[in-house]
């Protein structure tokens, strides 16, 4: 084993730790306060990382290669990522002393003076546990269950993953050795001979036990560690030696450095193995080789030292002028770093060279460094012969074997002259050291070569003779011979070849040739000499003529001079399979397809086979372009440049361009671009973005899409990956023209909840209908209106979701609303008729007489078609009616059913009354006769009006009465016959047209009992009203009336009185004798004349020369729209003051209507708000 300085560099301070990146790519070194983090190939330094305020004591890679850790003396731990940024950092109360990452979880462990901490990235805090004394190194277990701590107090505590305690390891140096480096030993498996060693100082106890044929049964435990041997082994015989049971105890070995200067190994479960070494120097790092076959160890003798896996030590890595602090292999390979106090980096590769012999069927090497294994080539079996020291030399002569270690020589012997006999034992020892460059044994000696010299030695070391020759010695075989009397062939640097015999001090030179000798043979009938040279030429001479006989090249050298029929003929006398493939792959390029498919066939290559024939096949076809061919061969061959360089010349270039596209290599691909073709660098671009799709890089594919003019590709991913930004730019670069990418990106917009960016697009490419349909489903409802104004064509795609919407919201009336602006009456109609029906199931009386008035207004708008006029007119006239009798009944029901009245009586009375007359056919659903009799009785006995209270008491009888109402009536039946038999005379209602006093009880229902003129009641009180409707005379219109009436003519003021004179039955008005006629002064009073008794029903008809006569303020009119004529009504009282809602044309004293608005802020009747400007 010899080490090479590869690269050296050198910090300012001290190099206390070091971690390689997992894949050997990086070194990370802590140097004071910095980390330095170096390429490992040639040693170039590059980055400095700062993030430490102190010196840098630990770092420590991640398994995975993703992070790292570093401790330092400022008492933090930070942990970078692989990109070289520090992500995350926490503190201990001291120092840090060590790191090191969990082999399979990933969590880190970091120790300082007085605790340890175990972090992992699943974890928000580190958990933290107090140490006996100041820990100085830490290790985990392969499995990543367990971590060892060495403390400075020389106890060793291996716990579980939670930190807890499972092993404690006392031992004797105590405090005074404290453990300074532990490591485990990273292999999976370890041998089960480690217990033979406890009780082995030296080979003489039993030799016999350190070798011994190996069973297969042993097979994996002791080569799984190495992985070199793979061959099959003949269970033949036992294993006679002790072998522990257990070997799964062996899995996990702990070494231990300590400042006592031992090195030690312990088991898991804190048994030591062996005894400890001693090491005769202060060890500061302890690192196992990856595959665990050796350990570093450095410190204070100021070197790195080689040792086995059992603590052997092998030799020197690297002499330097400091303490060494730290020393690493670099992962899967025989590079060591070294780290020393001076801040010297040193970066070596150790070189381990064969050492091995050969004779006849058995052929022995050096493995694992200490130990020999000698293998039948015949039987195949093995025999592994354990020195325990570094085996410099092997020598192997028919049933003699040497191994020479550092301080003696070791002979061996077979036990018996079978063939197959694979047993050796030790036949002599030959105590003292040699220093010799070739060893050879014979039956009775040792040769030894030292560069001019051999040396010939009996077994005892006794040296017999010695030759000098003139050059140096390159080689050395021993021909055969009697015993104590073989021959043996020299080979010399100068050419010259001699043969000695062992009991002769004379050489016989057999020939001289002009190279160097590097490996020679004498045949069996001692006639020819063949050699190989340092040309790798094979020389055969006749011996007895030294005439050269034939000179063989290697295989190679024919293949340099492209002479493959030749190199073919010299590989079928036996070559490696990599020899083949070396003249398959130069016959190919030399296009010698005969000789290339013979050699594939040689190493089953099928893949090569195929491009053979299909050349083949082009070449009886009648193609004949080599460049074509031999392009072909390149980039099967991965020379994908060369290849395309040659279809460029070969004018094909359309194949190199396609070669780099499939092979994803696009910057390449555009160099063959056949004159900036557009469509071929479109096809181009939407290969490379269909890759970067493939390959998990949306964003790089979405911008050669876009490149590319591939816009729906590159807006489905953006869709897909919700990128709204990306989606925009597309949208606002797109032309309007461009309808499918626009609409793709619109529909992504709304996905993606962003409307707005939608809406912008539909405007683009002026698609309105998707617009609405946007506002619509983002229930941007004042946006859709503000659309719907614009474009009337879409009215109905906007209200009559928005109806949907309302209803489904529980906004019933704003849904109908809706509907009804939407032109769907039918909805309309039907969601008022399930609201009204609900309000009356539900006794809301006051709501469906909204409704129901709502529902006239819908059959109103409906009736202006002509086709369903008629229908519709009945229809308004019955809900204007039902409308206004739940309205009524509603202040019946709440004084009924509720503690206190919110009505004065007469107010209750005059409904009571209206109602009465007004059910004089079918009561409606919901208004109860005996709920409306018994507040008219109640009322009525109340006011006085005695006859009306009895008439209703008598009602009642015939009535089913509830329970609750049963002893009242009765009570009241009683005592209203204690009362007169006459109704109070204020109570009686007057008709204001022909001044006769009406009946309390009215058969003719709500209408003069004299003119049969129809009663105009107040909404609220349910007063009469002195209101006389009036109607124009043929052929004058509504708008002609109306400029007539403002007309307001002048009246002539009179001083004189008006005299009154009332009798029983009227009232009447008379002026002074000399007033003129009453129609003079005032026409309408003329109109107001009727035939007495008549049983049909005048209306007042007015003529033009009246209506100018009337005064604006006394006329009122209820506008109604088509097809319903105007109503006009002449007030008879002007100074009473009467308002009319514009909305339902419902009349109120002017007082009551003021306040009943202040109260509800609308009409009480039809809810038209106040500040609502529309009629």
């Amino acid at each position: 084993m010899r080490a090479v300085l590869t690269w050296r560099d050198k910090a300012e301070q001290c190099i206390y730790d070091l971690a390689f990146k997992p894949d050997g790519m990086q070194l990370i070194l802590a140097a004071g306060n910095r980390l330095l983090v170096y390429d490992t190939s040639d040693g170039t330094l590059l980055q400095p990382l700062k993030g430490h305020k102190d010196t840098v004591y630990c770092v420590a890679y991640a398994k995975d290669g993703k992070r790292f850790a570093s401790g330092s003396a400022d008492k933090s731990v930070i942990i970078w990522t692989s990109k070289l940024e520090g992500i995350l950092k926490y503190t201990h109360n001291d120092s840090i002393q060590c790191v090191s990452y969990n082999p399979v979880t990933h969590q880190l462990a970091s120790c300082s003076s007085s605790d340890v901490g175990l972090w992992s990235p699943e974890q928000k805090s580190v958990s933290k546990h107090k140490s006996s004394s100041k820990i100085t190194c830490c290790s985990w277990t392969n499995d990543g269950q367990y971590l060892a701590l060495g403390m400075f107090n020389g106890i060793i505590s291996i716990r579980n993953k939670n930190g807890d305690e499972k092993v404690k390891i006392e031992r004797p140096g105590g405090s005074l050795s404290p453990i300074w480096s532990i490591c485990w030993n990273p292999s999976s498996r370890w041998e089960s001979f480690w217990m033979n060693r406890e009780s082995e100082d030296a080979e003489e106890v039993n030799v016999n036990r350190y070798f011994q044929e190996i069973p297969s049964t042993l097979k994996s435990a002791v080569y799984s560690s190495q992985g070199s041997e793979a061959e099959e082994e003949e269970p033949e015989e036992e294993d006679d030696s002790p072998r522990d049971d257990n070997s799964e105890e062996h899995n996990d070995i702990l070494a231990v450095a300590d400042w006592g200067q031992k090195l030690s190994f312990y088991q898991l479960s804190g048994k030591q193995i062996g005894k400890d070494r001693s090491l005769n120097f202060d060890p500061c790092c302890l690192s196992y080789f990856t595959k665990g076959e050796y350990i570093l160890l450095g410190g204070s003798d100021k070197q790195v030292s080689l040792f086995t896996k059992d603590g052997v030590r092998l030799g020197t890595v690297g002499e330097q002028n400091s303490w060494v602090w730290t020393c690493k292999v670099k992962p899967d390979s025989n590079y060591v770093v070294v780290g020393c106090q001076d801040g010297t980096i040193s970066f070596y590769q150790l070189i381990f060279s064969t050492v091995h012999g050969l004779y006849k069927d058995r052929y022995a090497y050096r493995d694992s460094m200490t130990d020999v294994i000698v293998q039948h080539l015949i039987t195949e079996q093995k025999v592994r012969i354990k020195c325990k020291e570094l085996v410099k030399k092997i020598a192997i002569y028919k049933n003699r074997l040497a191994i020479q270690l550092p301080e003696k020589i070791l002979i061996y012997e077979l036990y018996s002259d079978d063939s197959s006999d694979m047993h050796y034992r030790v036949k002599e020892k030959i105590v003292k050291k040699f220093e010799c460059n070739l060893l050879v044994v014979c039956a009775d000696h040792i040769i030894l070569c030292q560069e001019k010299r051999l040396q010939c030695l009996s077994f005892s070391g006794v040296k017999e003779r010695e030759w000098q020759m003139e050059s140096l010695i390159r080689y050395i075989k021993v021909i055969g011979g009697p015993p104590g009397r073989e021959g043996l062939l020299v080979g010399l640097k100068n050419g010259q070849i001699l043969k000695i015999f062992v009991d002769n001090l004379f050489a016989i030179v057999l020939l001289k040739q002009a190279t160097a000798v590097r490996c020679l043979d004498m045949s069996a009938s001692r006639n020819k000499l063949a050699v190989v040279d340092e040309n790798d030429t094979c020389l055969v001479y006749d011996i007895h003529t030294k005439e050269l006989l034939f000179q063989s090249a290697p295989m190679y050298q024919y293949l340099d001079r492209k002479m493959f029929k030749e190199a073919y003929q010299i590989a079928c006398l036996g070559v490696t399979d990599t020899d083949w493939r070396e003249l398959a792959m130069e016959a190919l390029e030399g296009l010698e397809f005969e000789t290339a498919k013979k050699a594939f066939t040689r190493v089953q290559d099928l893949r090569y086979l195929e491009l053979i024939n299909s050349i083949e096949e082009r070449k009886k076809r009648g193609e004949t372009n080599n460049d074509l061919f031999l392009a072909d061969v390149f980039s099967y061959q991965g020379k994908f440049h060369e290849a395309a360089k040659l279809y460029k010349r070969s004018g094909h270039e359309n194949l190199a361009l396609d070669m780099y596209t499939d092979l994803r290599m696009f910057e390449y691909a555009k160099d063959f671009l056949g004159s900036g073709d557009p469509k071929e660098t479109k096809m181009l671009i939407t290969k490379q973005a269909d890759w970067a799709r493939n390959i998990n890089e949306p964003k790089a594919a979405v911008e050669m899409y876009i490149s590319a003019g591939e816009h729906v590709k590159a807006i489905e991913i953006s869709g897909d990956h919700g990128w709204v930004d990306t989606l925009i730019d597309i949208a606002r670069k797109l032309d309007k023209a461009e309808r499918e990418p626009l609409l793709m990106c619109a529909y992504y917009f709304k996905k993606l909840d962003n409307p707005g960016y939608a809406a912008e697009t539909y405007l683009k490419i002026g698609d309105l209908k998707s617009l609405v349909q946007l506002h619509v489903e983002t229930q941007r409802w004042d946006e859709a209106f503000a659309l719907g104004e614009k474009h009337p064509e879409f009215k109905d795609d906007i209200y009559v979701p928005y109806a949907q919407w309302l209803a489904e919201n529980d906004r019933f009336e704003e849904a109908q609303k809706a509907f009804h602006k939407a032109g769907r009456q039918r909805e309309a109609v039907r969601v008022l008729e399930q609201l009204t029906h609900n309000a009356v199931v539900e006794s809301r009386f006051n709501d469906a007489a909204y409704y129901y008035w709502m529902l006239s207004m819908q059959c109103l708008d409906i009736a202006q078609d002509p086709a369903q006029k008629d229908v519709m007119l009945d229809k308004f006239r019955h809900f204007q009616h039902l409308a206004e009798l739940y309205h009524g009944y509603h202040a019946i029901q709440r004084y009924t059913e509720e503690p206190f009245s919110f009505h004065l009586p007469e107010t209750l009375f005059n409904i009571s009354r209206f109602l009465l007359h007004s059910l004089t056919k079918d009561t409606p659903l919901g208004i109860s006769k005996v709920n409306t009799l018994f507040t008219l009785a109640k009322q009525s006995k109340a006011l006085g009006a005695y006859k009306l209270a009895r008439h209703a008491y008598d009602k009642l009888q015939g009535l089913q009465i509830p329970a609750r109402f049963q002893k009242s009536i009765e009570l009241g039946s009683l005592t209203i016959r204690s009362k007169p038999f006459h109704d109070s005379e204020e109570l009686v209602p007057l008709c204001y047209r022909c001044s006769t006093n009406n009946p309390l009880l009215n058969n003719l229902g709500n209408v003069c009992i004299n003119c049969r003129q129809p009663f105009v009641f107040s909404a609220s009180s349910y007063e009469v009203l002195h209101l006389v409707e009036f109607y124009l005379e043929e052929g004058i219109t509504d708008e002609e009336a109306v400029s007539l009436i403002d007309l307001e003519a002048p009246r002539h003021k009179r001083e004189n009185k008006w005299q009154e004179i009332t009798s029983n039955n009227s009232q009447t008005l008379r002026l002074d004798e000399t007033v003129d006629s009453m129609g003079d002064d005032d026409p309408f009073t003329a109109k107001l004349s009727f035939e007495q008794g008549g049983s049909e029903f005048v209306p007042v008809v007015v003529n033009r020369s009246v209506l100018r006569s009337m005064s604006r303020r006394d006329v009122l009119i209820k506008r109604w729209p088509p097809p319903l004529q105007w109503q006009y009504f002449r007030s008879l009282l002007p100074d009473a003051s009467i308002t009319m809602c514009p909305s339902c044309f419902q009349m109120f004293h002017s007082e009551d209507y003021e306040l009943l608005v202040l109260q509800h802020t609308c009409c009480p009747y039809c809810r038209r708000r106040i500040d609502d400007p529309s009629p």
